[in-house]
């Protein structure tokens, strides 16, 4: 059986939003490493992690874009504890994918009103503008290998092992010994996460049970467990990377935004204007200004791509989650699973007890040397990666504010222009060229 995932960006429209088909260069790694048995050739394009974070509570999903046969599909990913059965699940991809539809970049058009006629709008405070088990058995086979495997499980379509072990060339050796090959450059990295105390989870298909349950996916695994660290391993993504890698780590907490903690937390540029175009080239526009960002931050730093309360949005690219999808997501401070979204008098969205943090990061084993490591703080301000387009208003200029308003175009259309150029490196001359094919003519 052979399984072909869908991108990690895709391209859609929600009210006055479209999202960004945004990935950049393709990611070949998540929160471990693929292994592989005999000498399949496996790599991950594009991968989300969805933490959820209450007090020393943490849930963590993992999805990818795997591409191969699901019998040579195997990942390894260190956990800061051991994993009973009841801390391991899945998640439905369509959870994971509406909430990356809700917190994607986005556009959002405005058309310019009649400068002789304007428009007189009534001021509202405080009303947002809405758009199978196993046996969990501890047994050893400790022999030359100074691994423990404390436990296995049946999880939906997954087989998962949960080992320790003594020393990295042990624990490299017990999986090439199991017929799974190990990355180059694996056992350093193991190395660090033995000596921190850390457990792997190692994680397989069945193939006969996947066929008996009928799903035609491999579902996103999700872990819980309790524990000080907060954190996502990279470093184990990067072993068998092919070059810097992208990844989209969402968080839903209780008190507020997220940031690292041990690498510079920068926001994406937002807030700008851009040229009616760009409507048609969004995922390009987005992907040159995030590669223009990596840049600057010479691939140091972590973009927060979108911050806010889950209870309401402005403008909202897709639907508020529900209770059902933020439990489901491991949010279960809210309370309630039911399928409907929270209602509150104050919000009109769902789940205002979830603040969700959207970061991106691209990164390598040289750029990015340690695990990311979070902290939860309390702002609850609103961010979201927002690019605005203004339709000209095209009338006949009738009175002095209009003569006034279109004095003013061509300035406008060149600061567009500057600030394209500026955002993505792409030559002004083909920007102001294409801006005239719509009739936007930045002259100055």
């Amino acid at each position: 059986m052979t399984l072909r995932f869908s991108k990690l960006f895709r391209t859609g429209v929600a009210a006055a939003a479209i999202l960004a088909n945004a990935a950049a260069v393709p990611a070949n790694a998540f929160c471990g490493f693929y292994v592989a048995q005999a000498d399949a050739r496996l790599f991950n394009k594009s991968s989300k992690v969805v933490l959820a974070r209450d007090g020393d509570q943490t849930s963590i999903t993992m999805a990818s874009d795997f591409e191969g046969d699901v019998k040579e599909f195997a990942v390894v990913v260190p956990v800061p504890t051991f994993i009973e059965r009841k801390q391991i699940g899945v998640v439905e991809p369509k959870t994971i994918d509406h909430l990356d539809k809700y917190t994607a970049p986005r556009l959002v058009e405005y058309h310019d009103e009649d400068p002789c006629n304007p428009r007189v709008y009534e001021v509202r405070r405080g009303v947002p503008m809405m758009a199978a088990a196993g046996n969990g058995r501890e047994y050893s086979m400790r022999g030359h290998y100074g691994v423990t495997i404390e436990a296995s499980y049946d999880v939906a379509e997954y087989d998962v092992l949960i080992l320790s072990a003594q020393e990295s060339d042990g624990l490299t050796r017990w999986l090439t010994d199991n017929n799974y090959r190990i990355p180059q450059g694996a056992e350093a990295v193991l190395g660090s996460y033995i000596k921190q105390g850390m457990r792997f989870f190692v994680a397989k298909v069945n193939v006969e049970r996947m066929k008996s349950i009928g799903n035609g996916t491999l579902r996103p695994l999700q872990v819980r467990y309790q524990s000080a660290k907060f954190m996502v391993p990279l470093r184990l993504g990067t072993v068998n990377a092919r070059g810097p890698q992208d990844l989209i780590i969402f968080a839903l907490t209780r008190q507020g935004r997220i940031e690292a903690a041990n690498y510079r937390t920068v926001k994406i540029p937002s807030d700008i204007d851009v040229p009616l175009y760009v409507k048609d080239e969004f995922g390009p526009f987005y992907k040159a200004l995030f590669e223009r960002a990596v840049a600057r931050e010479n691939m140091q730093a972590v973009f927060v791509e979108y911050a806010w309360d889950m209870g309401w949005c402005d403008p909202c690219a897709a639907d508020p989650l529900s209770n059902k999808e933020l439990a489901e997501l491991g949010a279960r401070w809210i309370g309630s699973d039911d399928d409907t979204a929270f209602r509150s008098p104050r919000f009109a969205g769902g789940g205002s007890s979830a603040y969700v943090t959207r970061l991106h990061v691209r990164y390598d084993a040289k750029t990015f040397p340690e695990d990311i490591v979070f902290i939860e703080t309390k702002d609850r301000s609103n961010f979201q990666g927002r690019y605005v387009q203004h339709h000209p208003w095209r009338g006949e200029a009738s009175c002095q504010a209009a003569k006034a308003y279109k004095d003013k175009l061509d300035t406008r259309f060149a600061k567009e222009a500057d600030d394209v150029a500026a955002l993505t490196g792409w030559p002004r001359s083909e920007i102001v060229a294409k801006m005239a094919q719509n009739g936007e003519a930045a002259t100055k």
